[in-house]
């Protein structure tokens, strides 16, 4: 092959003339040279088509890729935003539902705690009155009424025992001598 010609050397070419003329060796050689340059560059712009081609393919295959990845991304972005939200509202519930049940049981236990107060004035009160119901009585009845027994004399009250057995229980005396029946 020849030399390789630009289009600026070719415009800049010159052929010797013969006596017709050109140089008919001379004209068949740039003819060549310039034929074999032009084949050349064409040979070279085509594979520059295919990796111009090529690169408009990879370029789309990156961009939908890049389109794919940004979507996936905003909407992870997106579900995280949301999942956080959720759980932000679910732990807010439950700590409402947490003082609700909280403020409910302590009601409950200050109802309690009042009803037992007032369950132990009432008893408080009942035995005061039947303390002061014994105290007139034994101060009426100069004492000691038929009907009560004295301090000393438990003896109408035994102590019962059950029996392994099943067998009646039976009256068993206190450390004193005392007999109770609570049966």
């Amino acid at each position: 092959m020849g030399m390789r010609y630009s289009p600026v050397e070719l415009r800049h070419v010159t052929l010797k003339r013969g006596f017709l003329g050109y140089r008919r060796a001379e004209v068949d050689t740039l003819i060549a040279d310039t034929a074999a340059s032009y084949e050349e560059v064409w040979a070279e712009r085509g594979e520059f088509a295919d990796e111009l081609e090529e690169l408009h393919s990879t370029l789309a295959e990156v961009k939908q890729r890049e389109t794919l990845l940004a979507t996936t991304l905003v909407a992870a972005e997106k579900a995280a935003a949301e999942a956080v939200e959720a759980a932000k509202r679910q732990a807010e519930v439950i700590i409402a539902e947490a003082h609700h049940e909280g403020r409910s049981i302590m009601r409950a236990a200050l109802a309690e705690r009042d009803r037992l107060f007032a369950e132990s004035r009432r008893v408080e009160a009942l035995l005061r009155s039947a303390l002061g119901i014994v105290v007139e009585s034994l101060e009426a009845d100069d004492g000691r009424p038929e009907a009560w027994p004295r301090p000393d004399d438990t003896s109408e009250f035994q102590l019962v025992v059950e029996t392994p057995d099943g067998a009646e229980p039976a009256a068993v005396s206190d450390d004193e001598g005392h007999g109770f029946n609570w049966g």
